[in-house]
């Protein structure tokens, strides 16, 4: 019996000549899985995969290069630490093993970063290995996003803009929690875009719960792309509008409970069975998420919750162009320009297609992406640094490959004439706008002169290829002319992120690129927090350091990997303990004296805090969080404490401090006694001052113990 073949469908063409044949089915084993991974999908071009392997291979060593030299954010990396030592504090995310204190984030990140450190040990590569896979992974997941619904030349110029991205390179260097949000952040957009395509529900429910994971990385941030989320899903899913409207229901419930189940959890147990929530006003992580995480980083110190230095900014004053100016404009600003053109042609493109239109679909998710996130960081007045916009990055990445792809076909083809002189345009905008961006830092270094020449050149390479190819329709030539475009606008990008990768970056606040000034310094910084009002520094760049960005440390057993110096335990900010320098001498000391106490020392902020945790290997007090305006100690808390004999020593500083920190500096002076330099110094013979009287060689350094507790 004859069996004719089906008809070839609308769509049908015959296969591209760069394209493999594909093979028989029957041959879909492991093996054949295996070899697919390293050469891509037989419907792809032959360059397909091998290219998003040199990506990656790019990204991955960008982010891992001179791994001895990433010293990370010391807030975080102590806390990493004390999680290693205490399954309490690594379930809390407390900052000392002892759990007295929270950091002022949900413990995700620190989840991530301490399951490596208890596996393979504490150490430099052990926290940075799930930072630099989850800064890889996002390049490969963005390349698959776009690669669905633009094709691989789109979605190869979109993984290496991302790759190429400043502030992401500088920000995947460090353990600040911002790179596993990104992830997180992606991996919802991959599902919610299949929701959309298939109309099926549980894409979706797996959507919201990688949100409500990203919540529990840095709370309020992660909910940015949300009212993206809910407009495309509404808008463009494969489905009637009232089961669009159900599974948004249900998959709303998702979210709700992925996101809130931490933060309940630790909210109903009793304060006194669970360390202090730092950065809240009243020891709740819902205090937490609205205050300080939530509205109080929009509207700064005049919100109703948060603390002090909450008004802070360490990428220039807030308003519709911070994005552009001489912190920001570097790290994250080259190709806005395209992208705002891409966005709006791509849209225009595809006006007249159907609801559930694939591309627009995916238009809307990006674009949506950028412009909210652009929006939000340019306009908060509350603390922001740089690093946040690391979160824009994916936004304006696939746009710059999607959109710059359909440009292209368009002004190849002449379709939608009005459109099709858009990309030498774009590309020019961007060009021009690269050469200010190099020209704010001449005299930087010859990497930026260089790339200022490569951008000038290839863009002028560019635009008049694109023109005579249109002219003389040599299609080579347009192809010539849009490669040159592609190095015009991310040569730039690469000589900052070149920078980021081969320079000391600041932990608490990194940045890529050659320091422009301005801006908050990062140095009074713990954490995500801002320097209180009035304090000034640099933009920390990737070349600048501070007493906020130092070594992860090396714990007391001597066999960690991690490399560079040990911290010296600066002091930080006022009130308890604030401005006391802390030497290896007295930690020394502390160690030899903590006659079986918990916490080895009580000091006033996390930033003091965490470089003695890192250097001693014991559980240290914050008594203020890191600023030192947390409520965690009381009075009758210390009291309690010392009568227990589970704290022996506390520094205070010679001018006391503020509200309660006055008070329990007044009550140390006057019932402990003042331990002073000359007892733990090197050069002097060992001797414990009986007064309580500050001298000239007072360290602030006290000691209590049961019986100066009345």
């Amino acid at each position: 019996m004859t069996t004719l073949a089906p008809p070839p469908t609308r769509n049908s063409a015959p296969p591209h000549p760069s394209r493999r044949a594909e093979p028989p089915t029957g041959g879909g084993g492991l093996a054949a899985r295996a070899k697919r991974l390293f050469t891509g999908a037989p419907e792809d071009p032959r360059w397909t995969r091998p290219a998003l392997w040199v990506i990656l291979l790019l990204a991955t060593a960008l982010y891992a290069w001179n791994l001895p030299s990433i010293t990370g954010n010391t807030f975080y990396n102590a806390a990493v630490y004390s999680g290693t030592k205490s399954w309490k504090a690594f379930f809390f995310g407390a900052l000392d093993s002892g759990s007295f204190i929270t950091v002022d984030k949900p413990p995700f990140a620190l989840w991530v970063m301490g399951l490596s450190a208890r596996v393979f040990g504490y150490g430099t590569w052990q926290l940075m290995l799930p930072m630099v896979a989850v800064g890889t992974g996002s390049v490969a997941l963005l390349h698959r996003m776009v690669k669905r619904d633009f094709g691989p030349v789109a979605a190869t110029v979109a993984a290496l803009a991302l790759a190429l991205t400043p502030i992401t390179v500088a920000i995947t260097r460090d353990t600040n929690p911002d790179p596993i949000l990104v992830f997180l952040m992606l991996l919802g957009a991959a599902a919610l875009m299949k929701s959309v395509r298939t109309g099926r529900l549980m894409p979706l429910v797996w959507s919201a719960v990688a949100i409500g994971f990203a919540f529990n990385t840095k709370m309020m941030q992660a909910y940015v792309v949300l009212p993206v989320f809910f407009l495309v899903y509404l808008w463009a899913a494969n489905a009637g509008l009232g089961r669009r409207i159900r599974n948004l229901a249900v998959a709303t419930v998702a979210l709700v409970v992925s996101s809130a189940w931490w933060m309940v959890v630790v909210d109903l147990i009793p304060a006194s069975s669970r360390p202090y929530i730092g950065g809240s006003t009243d020891n709740t992580v819902w205090d937490l998420v609205i205050g300080y995480n939530g509205f109080g980083r929009i509207f700064g110190a005049s919100s109703s919750a948060g603390s002090a230095g909450n008004g802070a900014s360490f990428g220039g004053s807030s308003g519709i162009y911070r994005m552009f100016n001489e912190i920001m404009g570097g790290q994250i600003s080259w190709l806005i320009p395209f992208a705002l053109i891409a966005l709006v042609a791509g849209l225009v493109l595809r006006g007249r297609a159907p609801r559930t239109d694939a591309k627009r679909a995916a238009l809307m998710l990006w674009g949506g992406w950028f412009v909210v996130h652009y929006l939000t960081f340019a306009l908060a007045e509350g603390t922001f640094h740089p690093y946040y916009v690391t979160a824009m990055a994916p936004g304006i990445a696939a746009l710059a490959g999607a959109g710059g792809v359909m440009l292209y076909r368009a002004f190849r083809e002449g379709a939608a004439a009005k459109w099709a002189w858009v990309l030498p345009v774009a590309v020019a905008a961007s060009a021009v706008w690269a050469v200010v961006l190099l020209q704010r830092v001449s005299g930087s270094g010859t990497l930026y002169t260089v790339a200022e020449i490569v951008v000038a050149v290839a863009a002028t390479v560019s635009v008049l290829g694109l023109l005579a190819g249109r002219f003389m329709r040599r299609r080579r030539l347009l192809g010539i002319a849009a490669l040159a475009a592609v190095v015009a606008l991310l040569a730039g990008p690469a000589a900052y992120s070149l920078s980021a990768a081969t320079s000391s970056t600041n932990g608490t606040n990194p940045t890529a690129g050659p320091s422009t000034g301005g801006g908050m310094g990062g140095g009074m910084g713990g954490g995500d927090g801002g320097a209180p009002q009035g304090s000034t520094g640099t933009s920390g760049s990737s070349g600048t350091s501070n007493s906020g960005s130092q070594s992860m440390g090396t714990p007391p057993s001597g066999n960690s990997s991690s490399s560079g110096t040990r911290p010296s335990g600066d002091g930080g900010g006022g009130g308890m303990g604030g401005g006391t320098q802390v030497s290896s001498d007295m930690i020394t000391y502390l160690k030899k004296h903590q006659d079986g106490a918990t916490w080895l020392l009580a000091v006033a902020t996390d930033q003091t805090a965490s470089s003695i945790i890192l250097e001693s290997g014991q559980p240290v007090i914050s008594m203020g969080g890191w600023s030192g305006s947390d409520n965690a100690m009381t009075l009758a808390k210390l009291k309690s404490l010392v009568k227990s004999g589970k704290l022996h020593y506390i520094i205070v500083s010679s001018d006391g401090g503020q509200g309660t920190d006055a008070e329990i500096a007044t009550w140390v002076k006057e019932n402990g006694t003042a331990v002073n330099s000359s007892a733990y110094s090197t050069s002097s013979p060992t001797t414990t001052s009986t007064s309580t009287t500050s001298t000239s060689t007072s360290s602030g350094l006290y000691r209590l113990d049961a019986t100066d507790v009345s």
